[in-house]
């Protein structure tokens, strides 16, 4: 581990860190957007004029600002300089719309929003309007501005909260995530010391930066001390000239982006997509064995993931120099400070290699909920935090991840792992993507159905052929799915690009 890099994730606040990294190296970049670029330097400087301009608007320490802003070098200015006024931010994905933002700032009881004008076609000003925001201001090409002298002095105390994250609500109202600056300081360096990364690396932000993930990069960058390419909006054909044209090192963001790397990589088999790229690196659904092997195979490039939450920014990451086994088949293994915890149904330790559900105890797992009642079924009472998800550890200490309790399908009394089923179907040529879900069956009590995304240029998969080929794999007879769907795109959601599998059970259920 770099021991500048350890010694800067020491720093209580973010603003600490920021402050740090830029005494360091003030003229290294930190984000390239098109032709726009950003020091550390011009991080610190630039953000104490910002902040400035928010307290002249009457942004005080403690008060609530939520923002719903694209992936842009204005909304990082902007959320650095509220972390240097010590306010509480409200990140709002920007794809959200009056139902999912109009909860977030009732919820939040945000004093101040800010938002993008009309940003992608979408009036964001009207909307705000619509739900009664208070304290309304625009940020896109303009920030507040204002003498740093004003400012009071910056937060010292890192375990304050800071930071409400909503869950993505699906048949019911999301989750407010409290998080402290020491909580994403925590989740940051876990990634960034497991990808062995160095100062001459370049990454790259293909997610909204309201998402967790972003403070999750940022905190990487400021470690290691080097820049990252944003996207304000993602798609394959414009990010690969701005990879090419930047020297990125490392990009990724999760399963899916993965798979259109690959996408884009077999359309011309044996040239680099991108010269420099030597690592993708993700997390956030899970992954295929046969993703990473297809990665490693096809582009030449280590591909490393993690598990991680909105509760928990990073729980566990694969490492590069790791064996291929354990990237392909484990979520990697966590970092010291992070206790992880398989139980049984009664709450009680299994041992390695026995699936149970996951639970989590460390410096990055949340305070807990917006809402008092979900934060009181949310820890056990030994403080771990209740995942929800299945799976076991090795005696490495690598996790392997093997579903959520609620995909685990009940089949006439018999378990039935839904990841076990689509880490088969994704060996088929002719699958990009597959999501299993659990159906109501009156003679079942639930019944298998398969959902496949099926590649370009392929034949409809037959139930019959999938049958087959599940079987030539190996599967049991009593998990073959039942109901076969295939699919031009499976539905997924606008951060990290997760399949929705509830979409999935209203649609065929």
């Amino acid at each position: 581990m770099d021991e500048t890099a350890h010694a800067l994730s020491a720093s209580r606040t973010l603003w600490e860190l920021a402050d740090r990294r830029a005494g360091l190296t003030p003229d290294r970049p930190f984000l390239l957007q098109g032709d726009r670029s950003l020091t550390f330097g011009g991080l610190r400087d630039g953000a104490e004029r910002v902040a400035a301009g928010l307290y002249g608007m009457g942004v005080r320490p403690g008060s609530v600002v939520a923002w719903q802003l694209p992936t842009r070098i204005e909304t990082v200015l902007l959320s650095f300089a509220l972390a240097r006024l010590g306010a509480v931010q409200s990140p709002v994905i920007p794809f959200y719309r009056d139902r999912e933002v109009g909860f977030a700032l009732r919820e939040s009881r945000a004093g101040f929003f800010a938002v993008p004008g009309t940003w992608r076609g979408f009036d964001h000003a009207g909307m705000a309007a619509r739900l009664g925001a208070r304290g309304v201001f625009e940020v896109y090409g303009t920030l507040p501005d204002g003498d740093p002298g004003i400012l009071p002095a910056p937060p010292t105390d890192g375990t304050a909260v800071r930071w409400i994250y909503w869950t993505s609500g699906t048949t019911s109202d999301p989750k407010g995530v409290l998080h402290t600056d020491r909580s994403l300081i925590a989740g940051g360096s876990c990634l960034a010391h497991a990808l062995r990364l160095t100062a001459d690396d370049v990454g790259s932000m293909a997610f909204p930066f309201a998402h967790i993930g972003g403070p999750d990069y940022a905190v990487m960058l400021l470690l290691y001390g080097f820049p990252a390419v944003l996207f304000e909006h993602f798609a394959m054909d414009t990010a690969l000239p701005e990879y090419r044209r930047h020297g990125v090192t490392v990009a990724g963001g999760s399963t899916a982006f993965y798979s259109m790397f690959l996408t884009e990589q077999r359309k011309a088999p044996g040239r680099r997509l991108v010269p420099t790229l030597r690592l993708l690196a993700g997390g956030g659904a899970p992954k295929p064995p046969e993703i990473y092997r297809a990665v490693v195979r096809e582009m030449g490039v280590q591909l490393t993931h993690g598990y991680g939450m909105t509760e928990v920014p990073m729980i566990t990451m694969g490492a590069p120099d790791d064996t291929a086994e354990n990237l392909a088949t484990t979520e990697g293994r966590p970092p010291a400070g992070m206790e992880i915890r398989i139980v049984d149904p009664a709450g009680g330790p299994v041992p390695a290699g026995v699936d149970g559900e996951v639970r989590l105890r460390g410096e990055a797992v949340c305070q807990g909920y917006a809402d008092p009642a979900q934060a009181a079924g949310a820890f056990d009472a030994e403080g771990f935090l209740i995942t929800g998800d299945v799976g076991h550890l090795r005696e490495s200490g690598h996790l392997v991840l093997t579903g959520r309790v609620k995909d685990i399908i009940i089949r006439k009394g018999e378990n039935i792992s839904a990841k076990e089923i689509e880490d088969l179907l994704h060996r088929h040529p002719a699958v990009a993507d597959a999501a299993v879900v659990g159906l109501p069956d009156q003679e079942r009590g639930e019944r298998v159905c398969a959902v496949v995304e099926r590649r370009p240029d392929t034949e409809d998969l037959t139930l019959p052929a999938m049958s087959a080929f599940l079987r030539g794999e190996g599967l049991s007879v009593h998990k073959l799915p039942e109901q076969l769907e295939v699919v031009d795109t499976l539905p997924r959601n606008d951060a990290l690009r997760k399949v929705l599998k509830y979409k999935l059970r209203e649609l065929y259920g």
